[in-house]
């Protein structure tokens, strides 16, 4: 399987993390997905132009990351999608949290390096701060929950975590010790180190 790729989407990053987590080899296709330029490359199997797009066995494309996970998931027959009668809807709705939250960053970060300076709307940027902060309280109350799981839930707001720490390193988040503590045995797994983001790149 190959996979459209940029190293620093935190999308990418828990596609990558589930297929290492699973033992399923992906190939990372290099490619230059842009909020306003789009890689025709992409667009050719995704429309939308945007990473993660997944080239399957059969020849179909899949994206976005919510498919591509629960598409491998059931491709290994693993456990990071419980079923319904073993909390299957609290691992999703963990899973949307953390989806939100990164989609709260890029907005910012489109913002920053993207939009031109003198149009740029600092209430806009504040406003999505504004979502992450309370997705981490959150996250913060539901880290008693987490102990040692390793399911989609949990990886999701993992890398959502780590994207935080690439492109706002100016606003910290671990001045919450539940969710700072757990974030630091989590990324010690083996999926999560050899993911890692680079700590420079373009603008996703």
């Amino acid at each position: 399987m190959q996979l459209y790729y940029s190293p620093y989407s935190p999308y990418v990053r828990k596609v990558l993390v589930c297929a290492e987590e699973l033992g399923v080899p992906i190939e990372r296709l290099d490619s230059a997905a842009h909020p306003i330029s789009r890689d025709q490359t992409i667009v050719s199997d995704n429309p939308l132009g945007q990473v993660p797009t997944l080239l399957a066995p059969d020849g179909s494309a899949l994206h976005d990351s919510r498919v591509i996970c629960e598409y491998l998931n059931d491709l290994a027959g693993g456990t990071l999608f419980p079923p319904a009668s073993a909390g299957r809807w609290d691992r999703l709705v963990e899973q949307s949290l953390a989806d939100g939250l990164c989609a709260a960053a890029l907005s910012m970060r489109y913002e920053q390096v993207v939009r031109p300076a003198e149009v740029r709307f600092e209430p806009w940027v504040e406003a999505q701060h504004q979502k992450i902060v309370s997705a981490l309280d959150k996250f913060e109350h539901w880290t008693p929950t987490f102990a040692d799981r390793v399911d989609i839930g949990v990886i999701s707001i993992a890398c959502s975590l780590g994207y935080l720490d690439l492109r706002f390193p100016e606003r910290p988040w671990r001045h919450r010790p539940l969710l700072a503590a757990w974030h630091e045995r989590f990324s010690q797994r083996p999926s999560m180190r050899k993911t890692a983001h680079p700590q420079t790149g373009a603008p996703s």
